[in-house]
């Protein structure tokens, strides 16, 4: 039987601190869900990760969680 494996609608963006590029995180920060004004309830409904070990806030986080946000309310 096979695993429905469950997807993520969107990752978030984060900075390497070993090789200073981008690359996928593992879930947004509370500083960037709190920027766009979601709970950490509102975004486990919304299937969006959240990683509470980062503390970092990046402007292109946010403004992807505006475009998905803008996106569902349609």
């Amino acid at each position: 039987m096979a695993r429905k494996s469950k997807e993520r609608p969107i990752y978030p963006m984060v900075i390497s601190p070993s090789h200073k590029r981008p690359r996928k995180g593992k879930g947004f920060s509370l500083g960037e869900l709190q920027a766009v004004g979601l709970t950490i309830n509102q975004a486990k409904k919304l299937g969006i990760s959240i990683d509470k070990r980062r503390r970092s806030v990046h402007q292109e986080n946010i403004e992807l969680l505006r475009r998905f946000l803008g996106s569902t309310n349609k």
